[in-house]
């Protein structure tokens, strides 16, 4: 196994510059931090190229480190790649996965993210998303980097649970449509309260920018907009949260 003790090696210099969105989709890899995603990412096939550890750390015992390289390495290697205040002491190198691997299939519950900017937002929802029981998230154009390490940490693990696909979200709209799922807007324009529909086997759901919403060419291919109903004095709810209500609501 290696072993790294300068932050000025070149392994170094390539793992910290995949803190950049560039480098990421030039290498198609991506960095992970911390013994839990670490352990997540683990659990699935091919995903994992390499696992960094601190030379002060253990790897634990239940990992399965068939496949996958090895490094150990001083505590200031770790410091200099990782973007979080206080690191654990572990990262992990992984594959982004193919695109063609992320189908709509028949009789699916999913969830659209509409130019949702907010790297917190973007992984709470894939987090609710997985706990919520849906079977695929799609980030639409101008929705914040799947891979930036904000998102990841955001969700917990959950984005390796489920499929997550990113593109046109014109085109996987149709798609949902072509299958006969339902697909819900939230917006006010054309709009009902979302207790006024009927929770169903599947469904797709769609959720729009922080500040301005969802498209118009969006809202326009729904077959209904929802809104949920403000009881108190606030504007409007975080965009985190009306997704989790309405996915939970509308799955039953």
């Amino acid at each position: 196994m290696k072993h790294i003790e300068s932050v000025k090696n070149n392994k170094v210099k390539q793992w910290k510059k995949l803190q950049k969105k560039k480098e990421r989709e030039q290498s198609g890899t991506f960095i992970i931090e911390g013994f839990h995603l670490v352990e997540e990412a683990l659990k699935v096939d091919n995903l994992v190229e390499e696992v960094i550890i601190s030379e002060d750390r253990s790897i634990p015992s239940e990992w399965d480190l068939n496949h996958v390289e090895l490094i150990y390495a001083v505590p200031n290697v770790l410091k200099e790649i990782s973007e979080t205040e206080t690191p654990q002491g572990v990262a992990a190198i992984c594959r982004i996965p193919e695109q063609n691997e992320r189908k709509i299939q028949p009789n699916q519950k999913i969830l659209l993210l509409d130019n949702v900017q907010d790297p917190g937002n973007v992984g709470t929802m894939i987090r609710t998303a997985d706990a919520a029981g849906m079977d695929m998230v799609i980030l639409g154009e101008g929705c914040a980097d799947l891979y930036s390490s904000k998102v990841i940490r955001s969700t917990q693990g959950s984005i390796f649970h489920l499929p997550i696909a990113r593109g046109d979200l014109k085109s996987y709209i149709k798609e949902c449509k072509e299958l006969q799922t339902p697909v819900y807007g939230t917006s006010l324009q054309n709009g009902v309260p979302y207790q006024e529909v009927q929770p169903s086997e599947s469904f797709a759901l769609i959720l729009g920018n922080e500040g301005k919403g969802m498209a118009q060419e969006h809202l326009e291919m729904t077959d209904q907009n929802l809104y949920i109903p403000i009881h108190g004095q606030s504007e409007s709810l975080n965009v985190g949260v009306a997704a989790g209500i309405l996915m939970y609501f509308l799955r039953g």
